[in-house]
């Protein structure tokens, strides 16, 4: 006849009447998650609220955010607010071309990423201190002539332009959407 198996042996430290619960009531409590109660929040403490929850030099996709609202609160922020709208543009040409008219730039300045980046830093840094920029670039285009590529360059000049602003601790704000 076999011996009976030993009992198992359970370590004290864990099993112990009350560790298990003295070593969970030493964890620090978690700070609570943001939760949608603190977005409407934001949300209705007007459109300043809004771009203030927003970092202050992104580029980002517009998302929750509406045209009128963005407009709006740069307006009460004092800062310029600039909208291309590129949903009727085919080529590299036609969107700058519909971010040059939002500036006001000369088409020399936004014929290629170059003079574009260059007139969205220094020329406009030249003209005197800035309070802030809210950029739309609504309705990107997704065509053989300006494809996924081409988007992506033409948003990296935008980068750079928030990178610059950055330095000089002025708030520059991007937002885009692409075409349907």
């Amino acid at each position: 006849m076999a011996s009976p198996s030993p009992a198992p042996v359970y370590r004290s430290t864990i099993y112990s009447p009350g560790n298990v619960l003295r070593d969970l009531s030493a964890i620090p409590p978690k700070k609570p998650a943001p939760s949608w109660r603190a977005a409407l929040a934001v949300r209705d403490g007007g459109p300043a609220a809004m771009l203030r929850s927003v970092r202050t030099n992104i580029v980002q996709s517009i998302r929750a955010f509406r045209t009128d609202e963005l407009m709006e609160a740069a307006s009460e922020l004092g800062q310029h607010f600039m909208y291309a709208n590129a949903a009727h543009a085919f080529t590299k040409s036609e969107v700058l071309d519909s971010i040059a008219k939002a500036y006001h730039f000369t088409r020399q300045q936004a014929k290629n990423y170059d003079p574009l980046l260059d007139a969205l830093t220094t020329l406009i840094d030249k003209s005197g201190p800035q309070p802030g920029f809210v950029v739309v670039l609504e309705g990107l285009p997704c065509t053989l002539k300006f494809d996924k590529d081409a988007r992506e360059t033409l948003l990296d000049v935008f980068r750079d332009a928030v990178e610059y602003w950055a330095e000089r601790r002025v708030p520059y704000r991007v937002f885009y959407s692409f075409a349907n």
